[in-house]
Formats: C-alpha cells, sequence, structure tokens
C-alpha cells in the first residue's frame, strides 16, 4: 500500500468519525431533551419499550448513547432493571439504521449535504436550523470520508499480505475478537459497522469473514457502557451486565447459525451490493437476537441480580457519597450524548437530597436555639458538613460537564443547577449559625424573653415553609414563584418588625446587651434564609424544573 493510499485512508476514516459525531451532536443539541422525556415516560410494557429503544437508537445512530441514557436513569431510581431490558434491545434494532443508510451509497450527493449544511450553519441565525444544518453537515463530511477510504482500499486487492491478513478473519474467533477490539477503541459500533462496509465494498474482505467482524462490533460497543456504569448503583451496573450479555448471546447464535447454515450465501443471493449486505446480516442479527430473547427478557434481569447480587454492606454507615451522580476524577468518562441526556434529572436528585438536609438544619438550628440545647449541635453540624461535601461534589461536576454540553436548553438549566447548590450550601452555612448560637446561649447564661421566642417559633415556622416550598411539584412555574416570593416577603417584612420589637424590648430594659446581640445575628439569618429560597425559585423558574 503505498503511502498516499495510506494518507488517503486515515483521512477518509477521520472524516467518517468526525461527521458521525457532528451527526450525534446535532440531533442530541435538537432533540435529546425530548429523547430523555419519552423514556422517562416508558411504561412496563415490553413492545412499547422495544418500540421506543428503537425509535430512539434509530434517531440518534447510537446504541451506546441509548444504553448510556438507561444505564442513568435506572442508577437515578425513574427506571426499573426489567423496561431497561426492553429499551436495550429495541437500542440493538435501532442502530442498524446507520448500516442501513450508509448501504445506499449516497456519495454522489454527499458534498451537496455537506454544503447545505455547513451553509445552514454559518448563515443561518435560529439555533434549531442550525442543529439541522449540523446533522446535515455531519452526514455529508461521514460519506465523503466514506468513499475517500473506499478509494484509497481499493489497491489492497491486489496485495497478497493484506489477502493473508484478511483471511485470518474466516477464523470466527479471530474476526469476533477484531471486531470487538476496534469497536472498542472507537467507542461506535455504528462506525465499525461503517467501516465494514467499506472494506467490503473495496473488495478486501468478504462477506462471509467481514459476518464475524460484525458480530464483534456488537459486543466491542458495551464498552461505552460499561464506562458510564463507573461508580454507578448495583442496578445501573446491572442494566449494563444485560447489554452485553444480549450481544454476546446474540453473536453465539449467529456464529453457529453462519458455521452450521448458508445464512451468507443466501443473504449474497438476495442482496448484490457488498454494504447491502453487511446491513442485512446486521438487521438480522439484531432483530434476531431480539426475538429469540424477548421471551426470556426477565430471566435477563434476574440473572444479572445473579451475577451481580445484592451486598448487606457496600459502604460506611453514614459514609458521604453521591447518590446520583458519578465522582469526577481525572482522567475520568467525558461527556456525550447519553450523559447530556441523562445527567440533568441525576443533578436534580442529587441537588433535592441537599435540598432537604438544608432544610433539616433549619429547623434544627432553630430547635437548638429554643431548646438551648448544645448536644443538639452535633447532628447539625454533620449535616453541614455532608452538604459542603454535596456542593463540592455537584459543582465539580457541573464544571466539568458544562464545557461539553451541545444542547441549549440543557446547558442552560446546568447553569441553574451550579447557581442553585451554591444557594443551598448558604442556606446550610446559616442554618449551622442559628445552631451555634446555642453554645453562647449556655456559656453566657443568656435568656430571650417570652415574645423573642415566640417570635424564633414564627421564623422556623416560616423559614420551613418557604424551604418546603422548593421541594413542591409546582416549581419552576410563574404562579408558584409568585407564591414563593410572597413567602420571602413575609420573612422580610417579618424581619422589620422583629427589630422594631426588639428596639422597644431594650428601652424597656427586657433585653440585655448580649442577648440583643444575639438577636440580631439571627435575625440576619432569617432574613438570609428567605434570600437564598427566592434565589433558588428563580433559577428553577428559568430553568423550568422542579427538583
Amino acid at each position: 500500500m503505498e503511502l498516499s493510499n495510506l494518507i488517503a485512508l486515515l483521512g477518509g476514516l477521520a472524516l467518517f468519525l468526525y461527521g458521525m459525531q457532528m451527526t450525534s451532536s446535532g440531533l442530541e443539541a435538537a432533540a435529546g431533551d425530548r429523547m430523555k422525556t419519552l423514556l422517562e415516560k416508558l411504561t412496563a410494557n415490553r413492545f412499547m419499550g422495544i418500540l421506543v429503544g428503537a425509535g430512539i437508537t434509530a434517531a440518534i445512530q447510537s446504541s451506546s448513547a441509548t444504553t448510556v441514557m438507561v444505564v442513568g436513569f435506572v442508577n437515578a431510581g425513574m427506571m426499573t432493571l426489567n423496561q431497561a431490558v426492553w429499551i436495550i434491545m429495541g437500542a440493538n434494532i435501532g442502530t442498524t439504521i446507520t448500516g442501513i443508510l450508509v448501504s445506499l451509497d449516497m456519495g454522489a450527493v454527499a458534498p451537496l449535504f455537506a454544503f447545505v449544511g455547513v451553509a445552514m450553519t454559518i448563515f443561518l441565525k435560529r439555533p434549531r436550523i442550525q442543529h439541522v444544518g449540523q446533522i446535515l453537515a455531519g452526514l455529508g463530511v461521514l460519506f465523503i470520508g466514506m468513499d475517500m477510504m473506499s478509494a484509497s482500499m481499493s489497491p489492497l486487492r491486489e496485495s497478497q499480505t493484506f489477502i493473508q491478513l484478511v483471511s485470518n478473519f474466516s477464523n470466527p474467533i479471530v474476526g469476533i475478537l477484531v471486531g470487538a477490539a476496534f469497536t472498542a477503541v472507537i467507542q461506535s459500533s455504528a462506525a465499525a459497522v461503517g467501516i465494514v462496509q467499506t472494506l467490503a465494498a473495496a473488495g478486501v474482505i468478504p462477506f462471509a469473514s467481514g459476518a464475524f467482524v460484525l458480530f464483534g462490533t456488537n459486543i466491542g460497543t458495551c464498552v461505552t457502557a460499561v464506562l458510564a456504569s463507573i461508580g454507578t448503583n448495583r442496578n445501573a451496573r446491572r442494566a449494563t451486565i444485560i447489554h452485553l450479555m444480549f450481544n454476546v448471546i446474540g453473536t453465539a447464535i449467529f456464529t453457529v447459525v453462519v458455521l452450521a447454515f448458508p445464512l451468507t450465501e443466501l443473504i449474497a443471493s438476495v442482496v448484490d451490493a457488498p454494504k447491502a449486505q453487511i446491513a442485512a446480516m446486521h438487521t438480522i442479527f439484531n432483530i434476531g437476537t431480539t426475538l429469540i430473547l424477548l421471551p426470556v427478557g426477565n430471566y435477563l434481569a434476574k440473572l444479572a441480580v445473579l451475577i451481580l447480587p445484592e451486598q448487606a454492606r457496600e459502604r460506611a454507615e453514614g459514609e458521604m457519597h453521591l447518590e446520583y451522580l458519578t465522582p469526577v476524577v481525572s482522567g475520568g468518562r467525558e461527556g456525550g450524548l447519553g450523559l447530556s441526556a441523562i445527567v440533568v434529572d441525576q443533578l436534580r436528585h442529587e441537588l433535592h437530597r441537599m435540598l432537604v438536609m438544608a432544610r433539616d438544619n433549619v429547623g434544627a438550628g432553630f430547635d437548638a436555639v429554643l431548646a438551648r440545647d448544645p448536644e443538639q449541635l452535633e447532628a447539625v453540624e454533620q449535616r453541614e458538613e455532608y452538604i459542603d461535601f454535596l456542593n463540592r461534589e455537584i459543582s465539580r461536576y457541573v464544571s466539568h460537564l458544562i464545557s461539553l454540553e451541545t444542547n441549549e436548553r440543557d446547558s442552560k438549566v446546568v447553569s441553574s443547577f451550579f447557581t442553585i447548590a451554591g444557594n443551598i450550601e448558604r442556606i446550610g452555612d446559616h442554618a449551622d449559625n442559628l445552631a451555634g448560637y446555642t453554645r453562647m446561649l449556655v456559656a453566657k447564661d443568656i435568656h430571650f424573653s417570652s415574645l423573642a421566642q415566640q417570635e424564633v417559633q414564627t421564623m422556623r415556622a416560616v423559614s420551613l415553609e418557604a424551604a418546603s416550598a422548593l421541594l413542591d411539584s409546582a416549581a419552576g412555574e410563574v404562579e408558584w414563584l409568585s407564591d414563593v416570593a410572597a413567602i420571602e416577603q413575609r420573612i422580610d417584612d417579618l424581619t422589620d418588625e422583629y427589630r422594631r420589637n426588639q428596639l422597644v424590648r431594650m428601652r424597656e430594659g427586657l433585653c440585655s446587651d448580649e442577648a440583643c446581640i444575639l438577636y440580631s445575628e439571627l435575625l440576619t439569618d432569617f432574613e438570609r434564609i428567605g434570600d437564598h429560597v427566592l434565589n433558588i425559585a428563580q433559577e428553577l423558574t428559568k430553568a423550568g424544573s422542579t427538583l
């Protein structure tokens, strides 16, 4: 193979992979949130699950992305393991659409696709039209890359060395391992299938050998979901095991079928074009495996539980941890279509945990002041440390993700969640301040008057009302924001009223200097809690989300 052909091959491969990335990114930016919503509303009906999984995967051209979404939803508790089985089966059917598109041999019109797509992206300013342009440009670049690869590999048909190398693919084990390894590296079975089609079209790999490489690509694509499941809960990892079992079982079945029956010859007698032959085998493999495993789908879920059984104690009791998000570590997994589609829900669930802790600390902080009981401080301080931990981890996660986010709406939501985390942390700080005043009350034997204690009880009730309002199912709606703003205004009004009452008590000699100073600090914390609640409500409304 000449150097010029090798350079053309590498350039074609680069364009092909980049075209796929452009197309997927455009689809994610245009409709990623709709894909997520559709999966969220899925019923337990197996046939509907398969249809939804197939439809979404056909649209985004990535079974890995769909499976990563499933892993995320199972991890967040929004999807059962049995539901995940049907989505995964459907995803494997939907991924065949890329091979079918490639088999149409659209190289002649590929430059037109690229030109129209780039023109839409550059000259039209509406974001949705630009996303469509990105999809078209990606398809154009993809097909141009395939044509370059095909042309550069044509001379290999005369190379005895390459022919001898490819002949090893006729060994099922070798072919499967090569397909699995290559797909694991590029993390895209659709791209790997497209490359197998290009090899077949160039005449450098026979259909019979390409079938085994094709089977291996289905195993290799599981790597993406495996990486996505790192750090998730057991059910999420079981969903990954189901994905792997589906493809391993399908590969074993169809390897035996190809060796025992003339399946490749039958397909070749019906379909002439090499690309179409590979696409047909890919489609038959995934639909056939789904039909075979459909009756035993629930047993796949049970088998996954047996492979990864429950453990009585996975972490030390009380150990601080992220319940829904995978901690961000150096060199950890990058973002992508699947991650982008699920991250909003994972962040929302984690923020919900954080807000509940902050609300509990607000109530406990006031309780400690009213009871003048320093022993209650330990629980408040432990929760405050947990709140700080969650804020750090969520902030690191968002900082890592926000530069990778392609969906405009989700990018705004994630930015709002970053602000919300900081405000929840500040509520926790003020709750900790409240509890901390107990030490001074006891150490200096400070007592509030009965009227001041009644005011503190009212502050406690209103503060809890405000924090609880953030957890309302109507959160994010304009009318709800008005209700929260009214509560915040009531907090401001009460603060002003209680300051005036304090001045009266000072003039009447009913309040010591130290008690007055401490009470003023307490009022400041009360007012600040209201401010942060309103900030969170405004961000939720901007994001159109709930906690």
